[in-house]
Formats: structure tokens, C-alpha cells, sequence
């Protein structure tokens, strides 16, 4: 090693082939390979040029620094784009953390289609070319009652194919008060403008009345579009029109009703004890021709978009090209098929689904699991740190159900001793970790809301690996 200036740190630090032959250096080596290390250690000294102050002092202790600097480099990039995550913020179906769980039934599709050859578009019987999606269109049919169905990747695709196939270059009359964001600044009108249609808005903000869908419609019209706001509540002096007066204002212009359900469910929430959504079986008993909804929200299955409704219209959309960009792989079939299997059974349903289970939790298991991993959680955060159990409230996320808040418990973690800074410390030692840890800070606590944990041993061993909370 070079003696170090002390005018110049930087003339201390080795060059790069002096630390590839260095003994800390070794495991690094053995491990991740010379490639790896070697980037890795390029962008360690490149660290430590920009930040000369913090330099070690001695030369033995510099190539040790930078090995560790690249350990944990290499580990980071190990860990791949998506990690497993604790979802302990209260929110079901985070959208920002993949929304819903698969069972474990579908799981297991994935892999089997993931790791063999499948039928994915090859009918056995007959030793032909085989439609991809005629098994699980068959299935959601003697599910809904639906004339025909089809799928693609998530709901904003089911609405684009839907108002690209048949409205383009035509107008779409609809609400100004169901013109909704989506997420992520994704809005109902910019789905229709790229679909090639033009938006006819009609009634206002707060109330929109049959006739003003009337005095709308014309010779350019293509359809009516209703858009069930599930991520808000207008409340108040308020007026909306139900499907079955569109539908019969529709099939006396010869127009047809397309309803979008966003987060829509397979099955009637309030036998759950949650608050009424309307089902795409509701909406096509009243006379909506197409319907479509998505797959990963109250549904509980992977990310997809479902359109139901009349037979001529599913077959128009899906003789659009656009149909094959937006079509699922194996891998979300398999797994859609397998969730849908799991509503042939409602008796099973709740404990099967996890979502479902998760959002219908009673206060007294989620108390109870409190109770246990309380006084845990307490010692490996040593004594600095208060752990209450307190009640709270969780929601269901994703812009579902925006009004339901359901009760449930978390554990409150607040430090002993007032000091600035230290809840946000302690969340970011918890994202930290092999598996992070996700809680929400509230009252100047952090909140560990336990309505979604299922692993509590998996919790505890990450709760172990804290070094220091405070």
C-alpha cells in the first residue's frame, strides 16, 4: 500500500489491481466473480475520489472498507428489481406494492407453465392450433352468466380495446362527473383519446341526468359510456343515471351501454361485512352490453383486464390487432384460470383467497397476533423503544372501496425518549433489511398494521437483523 499524504488522502487509496490481489478481497472474488468485483470496486474508489474525507486513516483498514463497500454493493444489486416486502401499512391492496396476493394455487400454475411446455395455443383434442384464452372464457362464462368474454393485460387495456374498436373516430358521451384518474395521473380521458374516439361530456361535476345522455346522442354517436367511480364519493346534491334507464335510453337509438367497473368483484362483499360493489353480473342483468373490470384488485388475482358483455361486440374487439399487443402470456392465464377455479367453490372462498381473507381479518385474530409478537419486536429493539398494541384503521387501497375503513390493530412504535428524526430513522432501517419491513407513520409512531401479515416467524427473524434502532 502506497503511505498515505496527508495533504493528498487520495494518494492513499490502491489501485485496482492491488485490491483484486488483496486478502479481503478474496470472498468477493470466490463469490460474484472477477466481472462483478471489479465493477463493483471501480465504483467503491469512484465513491471515495468524489468524498476523500472519508478515506480510512490507515492502510490496512482501507482495503477493508472498500471491500465491505463492495459487498454491499454487489448485495444490492443481487436482490434483483423486485424484493419480497412486508406489507404492514395498512393498505390491502397497495398498488405501489403489487396489490393482490395470489393463492397458492395459482402459484403453483405458474410454475408448472413456467418450467414445462404447455397447450398454451394447442388443442389436444384435436392436434389443431388452439385459441389461448377459450379454456378461461369458458370458465368465466359459467361463472357470470356473460354471453362472451375476453382478456387482456389490465382494465385501462380492456377500456382502450373496447373504445378503439368501437368508437373510433366516433363520439362517446359521458358524464363529467365520472371522468376519473385513474393512478399515476392515468385518466379515463386521455384512455379515450387514445383510442381515436372524442369525448362528448355531459350534466356536470355533481349531476348528470338521463337527458342530458339523451341531447347528446346523434348521428356520430358510437356508444355510452358509464364509469363507476370506485376510487371516490361525490356526496351531497348529487345525481347520477343507473344502467338500466342507459341501456333502455341505448336500445332506443340502437347505441350500446359500455360500463367500466374498474375494481370490480366476482362475488356480493357485503355477505363479508364490506360495503356494497356492484359485481359485473349486476350491471349486465341491467342491460349494459359490455362490461369490463381488472383482475388484481377485489377480484384477488394477477394483474388483468376482463370484458364481458354481448357476443358481436366481444368478437369485434377481438378481431382488433390491438387484441395481441394487449393479450396476457401463459404464465397470467394459468394463474387467472386458477383464481377463477377458486369461485366455483364460494363455501372455500374467504380462507383460499388472500385477499379476500386479508380484507375480512376479525379485530380479535389481528389483536390476538399483536399480543404475540409484541413483546418480540420490544426486545430486539432494546430498551430505547416503546411497543404498544393500539387499535387502528386499515383501508382497502387501489381505489376500491374508497369509503370502507376497516378496523384492525398495529403495533406502535415510538422511542422512549423524544428526538428529532427518530421514527424516520427507524422506517428506514426497517426497508433496510433482507426482507424490508413496510409500516406508515402516524402520531409520531411508526404503525406496523398486522391485517395483512401471514408470516409472523419470517417477521420476527427480520425484526432480529436490526443492529441498531436508534
Amino acid at each position: 500500500m502506497v503511505p498515505k499524504d496527508n495533504d493528498n488522502p487520495l494518494t492513499s487509496l490502491p489501485s485496482l489491481d492491488t485490491l483484486l490481489r488483496a486478502d479481503p478481497l478474496v470472498p468477493i472474488l470466490e463469490k460474484y466473480g472477477r466481472q462483478a468485483a471489479t465493477d463493483s470496486l471501480r465504483k467503491v474508489l469512484g465513491s471515495f475520489r468524489e468524498l476523500p474525507d472519508t478515506i480510512p486513516e490507515t492502510s490496512s483498514a482501507i482495503a477493508e472498507t472498500i471491500a465491505q463497500h463492495a459487498i454491499n454493493l454487489l448485495k444490492r444489486q443481487e436482490r434483483g428489481v423486485l424484493q419480497a416486502v412486508f406489507n404492514l401499512t395498512g393498505t390491502v391492496l397497495h398498488t405501489n406494492l403489487g396489490r393482490a396476493l395470489l393463492p397458492e394455487s395459482a402459484i403453483e400454475a405458474v410454475t408448472l407453465v413456467a418450467g414445462s411446455t404447455s397447450s398454451l395455443e394447442y388443442d389436444l383434442s384435436t392436434g389443431r392450433r388452439g385459441d389461448r384464452e377459450r379454456g378461461l372464457v369458458e370458465r368465466i362464462i359459467r361463472l357470470t352468466g356473460a354471453e362472451d368474454a375476453t382478456i387482456v393485460n389490465n382494465n385501462a387495456a380492456a377500456v382502450l380495446l373496447c373504445l378503439n374498436t368501437l368508437a373510433k373516430r366516433r363520439e362517446v358521451p359521458v358524464s363529467r362527473g365520472e371522468l376519473v384518474e385513474i393512478g399515476g395521473a392515468f385518466r379515463i380521458p386521455d384512455i379515450m383519446k387514445s383510442a381515436g374516439c372524442r369525448i362528448r361530456e355531459v350534466g356536470t361535476t355533481n349531476r348528470t341526468h338521463l337527458q342530458d345522455y339523451e341531447e347528446a346522442i346523434g348521428p356520430r354517436t358510437a356508444l355510452l359510456l358509464k364509469v363507476h367511480t370506485s376510487n371516490y364519493v361525490v356526496q351531497g346534491f348529487t345525481a347520477t343515471v343507473d344502467e338500466s334507464e342507459l341501456a333502455k335510453l341505448g336500445r332506443a337509438h340502437e347505441v350500446p351501454l359500455m360500463t367500466d367497473l374498474g375494481s370490480g368483484a366476482l362475488v356480493n362483499l357485503e355477505s363479508f361485512g364490506l360495503p356494497h360493489e356492484p359485481t359485473p353480473m349486476e350491471v349486465l342483468r341491467a342491460g349494459a352490453d359490455l362490461v369490463t373490470f381488472s383482475g388484481d384488485k377485489l377480484l384477488g388475482g394477477p394483474q388483468a383486464g376482463l370484458i364481458l358483455g354481448r357476443r358481436n361486440l366481444i368478437s369485434k374487439l377481438k378481431r382488433n390487432p390491438l387484441k395481441r399487443a394487449l393479450r396476457l402470456d401463459k404464465m397470467t392465464l394459468a394463474a387467472f384460470d386458477a383464481v377463477l377455479k377458486l369461485y366455483e367453490d364460494p363455501d372455500r372462498l374467504v380462507e383460499r383467497v388472500p385477499t379476500l381473507r386479508h380484507l375480512t381479518r376479525s379485530t380479535n385474530q389481528i389483536r390476538a397476533q399483536a399480543d404475540r409478537l409484541g413483546p418480540a419486536i420490544a426486545t430486539a429493539l432494546k430498551k430505547d423503544w416503546s411497543v404498544r398494541v393500539e387499535p387502528c384503521q386499515s383501508e382497502v387501497g387501489s381505489g376500491s372501496l374508497p369509503e370502507a375503513k376497516l378496523s384492525s390493530y398495529a403495533l406502535a412504535i415510538r422511542p422512549i425518549e423524544r428526538r428529532r428524526g427518530a421514527v424516520k430513522h427507524l422506517a428506514d432501517q426497517m426497508r433496510a433489511l433482507p426482507v424490508p419491513i413496510l409500516g406508515r407513520a402516524h402520531d409520531r409512531a411508526l404503525l406496523l398494521d398486522l391485517r395483512c401479515l401471514d408470516d409472523e416467524t419470517g417477521l420476527t427473524e427480520q425484526i432480529q437483523q436490526l443492529e441498531d434502532a436508534t
